[in-house]
């Protein structure tokens, strides 16, 4: 009996200020065609149980295209399999903050497949044989991690964090899934949802990662999967007979690139226009249509103001994203009243913690807000109305 775990499609997410030919944000198309792809996969690989480890969408209130696209290629793939059960959990991304709101993944249960939004429900398939515990992200709270004694197989669906096993920048406030419950053998698989990058967090337990490059660092994730040795993104196929595993590669659309870094220091403003040119060239098959960043460190103010500002418009309508970093020499200070040096924050770095940290409205999406905010401050950097990142930054 073959699974296929997939998880964290975002549809509907959107990035960068361009669209194609039809209207519709450009990225917001990548994500919906890497989905598609995923359908036509599972379809191909006809597995007798599909699991969807939540955030499906991007947003709690998705646009109408990202609805009509999810409905049209599930519908599709339940019409292609009829013998195929699928499970679906809510993300954190597809949870209503309000009790009065209905969660959308409901659309989906008139195409025959299980929506779990909001409490775990066991889910009995194959006459009993098979056993699926589905847990959608929920407030923090106690929840019971049971296996059916009675069925062959039991798998766990969930969503959420694995504890003391992902890096965070911020205090999650979803849920915590105990590394206990991974480590359980009566667990025949574990499909986890959140995390956006391939990750083995126990004997049976992993993260498949997301479709494309959604998060508010693909970076960090570039940088993961190279660590990795991964090809990029994928499904995972799981044979609960024999345990073994197969990976679904999908497919690269958009090309990212997190260029060799640029050490800056000592350069004049044209020995780094020069640089840059050269790492451009470098780049295979051209950055058109790519989204590229490239840092370079240590380059004062006074030479990144005199770079060859249109070329750098040439390379960002070039590509999807051009998005050259620079980074100021860092400054020594000491700490009021300890005596100690340290070194001054820079402005992201002060705008990602006041975001971070300000009080919000329950309906406002705080990693969407940090992520948006830091796009428009780079591209006001790009247009060189930000300088340099002010002492402290104000409330509001």
């Amino acid at each position: 009996m073959r699974l296929l775990h997939l998880s964290d499609l975002h549809l509907g997410f959107r990035q960068f200020q361009r669209t194609t030919q039809t209207g519709i944000n450009q990225r917001e198309a990548d994500v919906a065609a890497s989905f598609k792809q995923a359908i036509e996969k599972a379809i191909a690989i006809r597995p007798e149980l599909i699991l969807i480890a939540g955030d499906v969408f991007h947003t709690v209130r998705p646009t109408n295209p990202a609805i009509i696209h999810a409905f049209t290629h599930l519908q599709r793939l339940t019409q292609a399999l009829p013998e195929t059960d699928v499970v679906m959990v809510a993300g954190n991304h597809d949870m209503p903050r309000s009790s009065e709101t209905t969660c959308i993944l409901r659309l989906f249960r008139p195409l025959g497949i299980h929506v779990v939004d909001t409490q775990p429900e066991r889910i009995t398939l194959r006459d009993g044989a098979l056993s699926v515990l589905a847990v959608p992200d929920l407030p923090p709270h106690e929840i019971h991690y049971d296996q059916d004694p009675n069925a062959r197989f039991n798998v766990l669906l969930v969503h959420g964090e694995v504890e003391d096993s992902i890096p965070r920048h911020t205090e999650r406030v979803g849920l915590t899934i105990p590394r206990t419950v991974l480590e359980d053998p009566r667990w025949d698989y574990i499909a986890l949802g959140d995390y956006h990058v391939y990750k083995k967090v126990g004997p049976k337990a992993y993260y498949s990662g997301a479709l494309d490059y959604t998060s508010s660092n693909p970076w960090g994730e570039l940088a993961e999967e190279h660590a990795q040795k991964l090809p990029g993104k994928r499904m995972l196929e799981w044979d609960l007979e024999t345990a073994k595993q197969k990976p679904h590669k999908i497919e690269d659309g958009r090309a990212f690139h997190d260029l060799p870094p640029i050490e800056g220091r000592g350069m004049s403003s044209g020995d780094l226009d020069a640089a840059i040119a050269s790492a451009i060239a470098a780049v295979n098959r051209g950055i058109e249509g790519k989204v590229i960043r490239l840092v370079a460190r240590d380059v004062p103010r006074h030479v990144a103001r005199e770079l060859d500002h249109k070329k750098l418009r040439e390379y960002q309508r070039s590509a999807l994203q051009f998005h050259l970093d620079t980074r100021r020499p860092e400054v020594l200070r000491r700490e009021a009243g300890s005596g100690a040096p340290g070194r001054r924050p820079s402005l992201d770095e002060l705008l990602a913690d006041h975001l971070r940290s300000r009080k919000l409205t329950s309906d406002i999406d705080r990693e969407e807000m940090v992520r948006l905010g830091m796009h428009y401050l780079h591209e006001a950097e790009q247009a060189g109305v930000v300088r340099e990142a002010p002492s402290t930054v104000e409330e509001g």
